[in-house]
């Protein structure tokens, strides 16, 4: 397919090259031109502007920072709005507002645009080996018509239900990231505490109930103490600021969430901001 690609970070660069590797026809796009020089030499081609990107293809797929970002690069001056035709389908893979979602698809149907809100989870493994999860809200229709696109980067793919829904299911992810980061912490607190060394204790766990990646990805992060990111703590801490805002305005309390937004804020306003967000194991260690 002729696919654009907005969006050249951590994540949209192995992504474009999975889209380049599957046979797809790809034009980038991104605030910083230079970060597409690796994909330009890989058989991409280089667009001015979101609309420019827009005019030429079937699919655009945006992977950028915020709700605010998305909705500039979708639908601001010279965005994929204006250069785009009824029938195109706009992929988001940002992890933005639920809310805020909603009201792009909304904006976006007005012009005949499809909008399928696509968080993923996964993180750079995820996205250098095209084996992301990726969560779909939108209309059933236009996640058949991306499907191939989305079949090169990722390798679950899951329609959670109308726009705005994926979103959702992001932020249950980033809950269930977070506090399981925070528990593999006091697990190898518990153990070094005890006299007892937390490697063996994480492999015994590995083959047990408590297996999960969290454990054997982010646990060895603690163990080698090294928090290269793979997701950094900055974004995280916007997610959670997503997962606590959707809870304030439902009037529910999601106390585990909150305790690990504070960890990940503390450790972004300590200046660990562009660590993995699994280095607020530090933070835990430290405490009494």
């Amino acid at each position: 397919m002729r696919v654009g690609y907005i969006g050249l970070g951590i994540m949209g660069r192995p992504c474009v090259l999975n889209l380049l590797r599957a046979g797809h026809e790809v034009t980038v796009w991104a605030r910083r031109p230079d970060t597409a020089a690796p994909l330009l030499e890989a058989g991409a081609c280089w667009a001015d502007t979101p609309a420019a990107l827009a005019s030429g293809v079937e699919v655009v797929v945006s992977n950028v920072s915020d709700t605010a970002d998305v909705e500039a690069v979708l639908l601001g001056p010279d965005g994929v709005a204006e250069g785009g035709r009824p029938g195109l389908v706009c992929v988001d893979m940002s992890t933005i507002s639920p809310l805020g979602a909603r009201e792009i698809a909304r904006r976006l149907g007005e012009r005949g645009i499809d909008f399928l809100d696509c968080p993923v989870s996964g993180g750079e493994v995820g996205a250098l080996q095209g084996t992301l999860t990726i969560m779909v809200g939108g209309r059933a229709e236009a996640l058949e018509k991306a499907r191939p696109v989305l079949q090169s980067m990722g390798r679950t793919i899951t329609h959670i239900g109308d726009s705005g829904a994926g979103q959702v299911a992001k932020a249950c992810n980033q809950i269930a990231v977070g506090v399981g980061v925070a528990a593999v912490a006091e697990v190898m607190k518990l153990a070094k505490a005890c006299g007892v060394d937390p490697v063996p204790v994480r492999q015994a766990l590995l083959g047990g109930f408590a297996q999960s990646r969290v454990l054997d990805i982010h646990g060895q992060r603690m163990i080698d103490d090294n928090y290269a990111p793979g997701f950094k703590a900055k974004l995280h801490l916007k997610d959670m600021g997503i997962v606590l805002d959707t809870a304030q305005s439902l009037g529910i309390r999601l106390p585990e969430a909150e305790r690990v937004a504070g960890l990940i804020g503390q450790l972004v306003q300590e200046g660990g901001g562009e660590l993995d967000s699994s280095a607020i194991a530090r933070l835990i260690w430290a405490e009494n």
